[in-house]
């Protein structure tokens, strides 16, 4: 069974990079020859930052972020996230890294229907086998403000519920970085800005790393970065401001 490697290389940012992105290009085969999705991507993202992806509707955003999760594997280019150098690990050693050391949150909410808000929570501590699973569902969902919906299932909580039900699986899994696509795109206006104000509220609480794809730029503005990717390529890489 391969194991994850830690990744000791420098990175350019005063502050330790949590994901560090070199030369990556996605190729994909399509019907009509080969698609590039990513073209070269240099991208360092610091430890307990706030970032924005935007970008015009094809432009590479989402697999980005699956990229960085792990989810989708680069044609070229090298991947480090936490530490672990994701070239030449498997699906199980990816995996591990995903449950250890990234969380995503989509814009659907990916809710297990069968199972209470508790049960959803704490069914990805069981599979690591941690200990109290239960107790530490309780405690996050207590801390996004479901303390009174334990026991409900998705179909009796609302869009704005559902999603924080989804921060509470992300945060008691204990990641560093959370990567989010779209998380207030099934919302309505008022309850997205409650859901991102959470969001950055644990970022700041937490030192977790926030990545995020999204099309708003009053959204985009919160973030200490913005980078801007069109064609496949960051045509703007930001700069942190905080």
């Amino acid at each position: 069974m391969d194991a994850p490697t830690p990744h000791s290389g420098p990175t350019a940012q005063t502050t330790p990079a949590i994901a560090e992105l070199s030369g990556v290009s996605v190729t994909l085969a399509g019907n009509a020859g080969a698609v590039d999705i990513l073209r070269g991507i240099d991208l360092a993202i610091a430890g307990g930052s706030t970032n924005a992806i935007v970008g015009p509707s094809g432009s590479g955003k989402t697999t980005l972020l699956m990229v960085i999760a792990g989810l989708e594997r680069a044609s070229c280019g090298r991947v480090a996230v936490d530490g672990f150098d994701y070239a030449g690990l498997g699906e199980d050693a990816l995996a591990r890294v995903r449950r250890g050391s990234v969380g995503i949150v989509f814009q659907s909410f990916h809710l297990l229907t069968t199972m209470t808000a508790l049960e959803n929570v704490a069914i990805a501590l069981e599979f690591k086998g941690a200990s109290d699973a239960r107790g530490r569902a309780r405690t996050q969902l207590e801390r996004v403000g479901l303390g009174h919906r334990l026991d409900h299932y998705p179909g009796e909580l609302s869009g704005g519920e559902q999603q924080r039900v989804a921060i509470a699986r992300v945060l008691a899994a204990g990641v560093r970085l959370i990567l989010a696509d779209e998380p207030t795109g099934n919302l309505d206006q008022e309850t997205g800005r409650e859901i991102m104000d959470l969001l950055f509220d644990l970022n700041r609480a937490d030192g977790t790393t926030l990545l995020l794809v999204t099309h708003e730029a009053r959204l985009a503005k919160r973030c200490g970065r913005v980078i801007t990717l069109r064609d496949g390529r960051i045509v703007a890489p930001g700069g942190q401001t905080r």
